[in-house]
């Protein structure tokens, strides 16, 4: 067991020296579609902040509150709080993010079913200057998304799948031909007027109890960006195909979770992406990811 754990130390150490990219657009993260063991209690509020570099010299620093009711054995609602800080190029930018609110329904003791909804709590339409700032700077994607998926456990193996489908845009209005010439903005992918495709994903993870009160979580997570993004020329007013946006990206995850009594846990993780989509104008790309998280159950 220790030889299986150093390998995949290693693997995720070199994917976050190598890798660029991780591109969660909010359904990784939440509580149904993370690796996770049933709720001991009825009530479970948790906290949580992770640091990652991105894209463009900008690190991003995420926080959030999360909080899941049991209905009953078979029906658990979870809402979620974000909120995103971005500092790079000498631009810092911070904002409220979005609200998830999901259900999931037990259907079986190994198959559960997820459902919700994204809501944003800004349009992604952040100016600085009177500039329309690109999406790397905004602390949601500003569209309303429906999230569906499906989950299986048997014992130590979880598997989720699901899709988070946008069914607003945002109201970006970012192109580089705005800054002048010596900004670093220049360079950048443009995203006015931007159009969102779905992503699908798939998890597989691996719960590896090694102390009474410890479990290390290795996880692969696959998604898969449908489509190009779009985005509408200043020059013609036409809607221009961000070639390069549609895709794969396979990331790495490594959960800790540390039971400090009945109550009380802690959670540390990390993420990093192995491959990537060869574009991301969505600003969501990170080449490593650090968190912590603390729960309370009650």
């Amino acid at each position: 067991m220790k030889g299986v754990m150093f390998v995949m130390l290693s693997v995720m150490m070199s994917a976050l020296v190598n890798a660029q990219g991780c591109s969660d657009a909010g359904f990784c993260s939440i509580h149904s579609l993370q690796p996770n063991k049933a709720l001991a209690k009825r009530h479970l509020l948790k906290f949580g902040a992770n640091y990652g570099k991105a894209d463009n010299a900008i690190q991003a620093y995420a926080s959030y509150v999360n909080y899941l009711y049991q209905w009953n054995k078979k029906l658990v609602t979870d809402i979620k709080l974000t909120a995103l800080a971005q500092s790079g190029n000498g631009i810092n930018t911070f904002g409220m993010g979005d609200v998830f609110i999901t259900s999931t329904y037990n259907a079986t003791d190994a198959i559960k079913l997820i459902g919700g909804v994204k809501v944003p709590l800004n349009t992604a339409a952040r100016k600085l200057n009177e500039l329309p700032l690109p999406m790397d700077y905004q602390s949601s994607l500003g569209t309303f998304d429906v999230i569906m998926g499906v989950g299986y456990s048997n014992n130590q193996l979880q598997l989720q799948t699901a899709i988070q489908l946008p069914l607003t845009q945002n109201k970006n209005q970012f192109l580089p031909t705005l800054y002048p010439n010596s900004s670093a903005l220049r360079t950048w992918v443009p995203t006015n007027n931007f159009q969102r495709s779905a992503d699908v994903l798939l998890r597989v993870a691996y719960l590896v109890p090694i102390a009474k009160y410890i479990t290390i979580t290795p996880s692969i997570l696959p998604i898969y960006h449908l489509d190009n993004d779009s985005y509408t020329s200043n020059a013609n007013g036409k809607s221009v195909a961000i070639e390069g946006s549609k895709g794969l990206t396979i990331n790495g995850n490594l959960f800790i979770d540390i039971a400090i009594s009945a109550q009380h846990s802690i959670q540390l993780n990390m993420a990093a992406p192995f491959a990537v989509r060869d574009v991301r104008p969505d600003g969501l790309t990170r080449s490593y990811l650090l968190g912590i998280e603390y729960g309370f159950r009650f």
